[in-house]
């Protein structure tokens, strides 16, 4: 793999990064270094995370780049994973797409604390290769350099410089993604937690967080209008649409929302068909269903 540095002097440096304290110079990187000039939102939490938690992070980073943005992440067990591999699913089909670049997706970039010619874990090996192959791998650290315990609180800082919002997935009291969220606010970014049970130890850091003033992301749909970026993920998803599902989609988008009822009357499909083609759109994240009713997502 073709590893190359850039300074802080450099144009194609990451704007965001200039201005935290304690700038990592030189970069070293792997991939598509433009990815850290677009939107970047950092997406962490736990290594030890419920299945709850994979979900949302996963499902999390698919809606950040459908709808153009570039998640970071530290490319650890747990919710990291889960937040690139949601990111690279959706990318992946861009890949194909004849559009020319318009409406593009967003990516992934992974801040390493070892060398970047070093993967930790190994098991991330693929995804390593695939953050390489499609998105940006980025260290401070030069070439050989092992990865050790410290080395990790000081890289979130690089994650959080070079995002505007910081979101907080699920995290133990303890947890190293509380040191990224306490950054991001002491470097003025926006911070969201995801509330979770009360009940879990997993969710007593994010819960601590909102708690002491982070945005609650209850809905993931509604960050991307706080970012101003739902329109782009919807018309990223339109161009995916089967017949039956564009109809539907359409058919809402007039009306605002429907019951299955209206939709099947509508259509002239039986009811067991529309729930099905209901159910994929919500898969995909196009519609959600509240109190009885059809609606399109925000």
């Amino acid at each position: 793999m073709d590893i190359k540095k850039v300074s802080i002097k450099d144009a194609d440096y990451p704007l965001l990064l200039k201005e935290i304290k304690n700038p990592p110079n030189p970069l070293y990187y792997i991939g598509d270094l433009t990815l850290a000039k677009r939107r970047c939102v950092a997406v962490v939490g736990s290594r030890k995370a419920t299945e709850y938690g994979c979900w949302a992070a996963k499902r999390l980073g698919n809606c950040l780049a459908e709808s153009g943005a570039v998640v970071v992440s530290g490319m650890a067990k747990g919710i990291d994973t889960c937040a690139h591999m949601g990111a690279l699913e959706s990318c992946s089909s861009q890949l194909s797409d004849e559009s020319g670049g318009k409406n593009r997706k967003g990516g992934t970039i992974a801040v390493l604390g070892c060398g970047i010619d070093i993967c930790y874990p190994q098991s991330n090996r693929r995804l390593r290769d695939q953050i390489a192959a499609h998105g940006l791998l980025l260290s401070e650290y030069p070439q050989g350099t092992e990865p050790a315990r410290y080395h990790f609180p000081q890289r979130n800082r690089i994650i959080s410089g070079l995002s505007e919002t910081t979101v907080v997935v699920q995290a133990k009291e303890s947890s190293g993604a509380l040191i990224t969220a306490e950054l991001a606010a002491d470097q003025g970014r926006n911070v969201y937690a995801i509330p979770g049970n009360i009940n879990s130890a997993y969710n007593l850091g994010n819960n601590k967080l909102l708690r002491d003033g982070a945005t609650p992301l209850a809905v993931l749909e509604d960050l991307l209008a706080d970012m101003g970026l739902s329109g782009l993920r919807f018309q990223n998803l339109q161009k995916n649409l089967g017949k039956d599902e564009f109809e539907i989609v359409s058919l809402l988008k007039k009306n605002g929302e429907m019951t299955p009822d209206q939709l099947c009357r509508a259509t002239g499909k039986p009811a067991g068909l529309l729930n099905g083609i209901v159910t994929i759109l919500e898969l995909k994240g196009v519609i959600y269903t509240s109190l009885g009713k059809i609606f399109i997502a925000k």
